[in-house]
C-alpha cells in the first residue's frame, strides 16, 4: 500500500538525507572559511618578484584598494536594496547617525586592521600570519575584562595559555618564523589582532540596531572611501599615479582577492549562519590556519617543520577550546540573565 502525502512528509522530517540543509551548512561555512584563508596568499603573491617589479615593491595600500575597487559596487548594491527594505518595514533603528558610526567602526575593522594585516605580511609567512591572528578572541577576553567588568573563567584561560604556547614552541624552533623584520611583522599582527577584537567588541551593538548586512555594507563602504583617499593621496605626494600601469598579475590577484576572499565567502558564511547558527559556524574558523597551511606550502612553497606541526596543534587545540567553553558558558547563562 502506497504511503499518504502525510504519512511521506513525517518520515521525510524524522530521516533526512545525508545532504540536508545543515550538511549544506557546514559545507559551505568550510567552504567560506578556506576562502577567506585564501586572502593572506595572495597577498605573499603579489609580494614576489616577478613581471618586473621586486620583491614586496607594491605597497599595502594599492592591494587593499584593489580588493575593494572591484568588491565595492557588490557592497553598495546590497546596501541600496537593504536600505530600500527598510523603509519598507519602517526600520526606526537606521538612521543616519547609526551608519555612520557602523562606518566609524569600518574605519577601525577595515583599514586599519587590514593595512597592519596586508603591511605584516611583507615580513612574516602566511601561516604564521594566520595563527597570530587566530588568537584574537584572547584580546577580547582581555578588553572585556577591563571595560566591561567581565572576568574569564579558569578554564577560558587555561585554553588561551595553551593557544599561545603552541605560538612559543613556533618561536623557539620552527620553520615558519623565517622572513626579514620577523619580530616587526609580529608586532603589526598582535596590533591588528588588539584593533580587531575591539572592533569587535564594539561592533556587537551595531550589528543589533543596524542588522549585520547593512552594518557590513556602511562599514566596507567608509573603509573603501578613506582607503581610496589614501591611495589619491599618497599618489599626489610622490607625483605617480601607477595603479593602471601595474602588471596584469597584480590586477588578477586583486580580483581574485575581491571575489575569491571577499565576497563569496562573506555570503557562503552567511548562508552557514542561516543553516546551523552562528555558533557552529564560528567553530569552523579552526579550518581557516589549516587552510592557509595547505595553501601556504602548496602555492607558496613555506617550508612546515616538526615544531610547526606541534605549535600550531597547540594553538588550535586551545583556541578552539576557548571558543567553544565560552560559547558554551554563554548559551548557559543566557536564560538566567532573562530570568533576573
Amino acid at each position: 500500500m502506497r504511503p499518504t502525502l502525510r504519512e511521506y512528509v513525517a518520515t521525510q522530517s524524522t530521516n533526512p538525507t545525508i545532504m540536508s540543509g545543515q550538511t549544506w551548512g557546514y559545507i559551505f561555512g568550510a567552504l567560506g572559511v578556506a576562502l577567506f584563508s585564501l586572502k593572506a596568499i595572495f597577498v605573499k603573491l603579489a609580494y614576489q618578484p616577478a613581471s618586473g617589479m621586486a620583491e614586496n615593491q607594491i605597497d599595502a595600500i594599492t592591494l587593499m584598494a584593489l580588493r575593494l575597487g572591484f568588491s565595492m559596487p557588490v557592497y553598495l548594491l546590497i546596501f541600496y536594496m537593504a536600505l530600500k527594505k527598510s523603509k519598507a518595514n519602517h526600520e526606526a533603528s537606521h538612521t543616519i547617525k547609526n551608519m555612520l558610526l557602523a562606518g566609524s567602526l569600518g574605519i577601525l575593522g577595515y583599514y586599519i586592521c587590514a593595512f597592519l594585516d596586508i603591511q605584516a605580511l611583507k615580513y612574516v609567512t602566511a601561516q604564521l600570519e594566520r595563527l597570530i591572528l587566530f588568537t584574537y578572541p584572547v584580546f577580547v577576553v582581555i578588553i572585556s575584562a577591563i571595560f566591561l567588568g567581565l572576568r574569564p573563567k579558569p578554564l577560558s584561560i587555561l585554553g588561551i595559555v595553551i593557544g599561545y604556547l603552541g605560538i612559543v614552541v613556533i618561536f623557539a624552533g620552527g620553520d615558519i618564523t623565517e622572513g626579514s623584520n620577523l619580530w616587526l611583522g609580529t608586532g603589526m599582527l598582535l596590533a591588528c589582532a588588539l584593533l580587531f577584537a575591539s572592533f569587535q567588541v564594539l561592533a556587537k551593538p551595531m550589528i543589533a540596531r543596524l542588522g549585520s548586512t547593512v552594518f557590513t555594507c556602511c562599514a566596507m563602504m567608509m573603509a573603501g572611501t578613506i582607503i581610496f583617499t589614501h591611495l589619491i593621496t599618497q599618489n599626489i605626494i610622490q607625483g605617480t599615479f601607477g595603479v593602471p600601469e601595474l602588471p596584469p598579475r597584480i590586477w588578477l590577484l586583486g580580483i581574485a582577492m575581491a571575489f575569491f576572499s571577499t565576497l563569496i565567502p562573506s555570503f557562503l558564511v552567511n548562508i552557514a549562519i542561516g543553516r546551523i547558527g552562528p555558533q557552529a559556524t564560528a567553530m569552523l574558523g579552526l579550518l581557516s590556519p589549516v587552510a592557509t597551511i595547505f595553501f601556504a606550502i602548496i602555492w607558496l612553497g613555506e617550508p612546515f617543520g616538526l615544531y610547526d606541526g606541534i605549535g600550531t596543534v597547540m594553538t588550535l587545540i586551545g583556541i578552539g577550546f576557548y571558543s567553544w567553553y565560552s560559547r558554551q558558558d554563554t548559551a548557559q547563562n543566557q536564560p538566567a540573565a532573562r530570568a533576573r
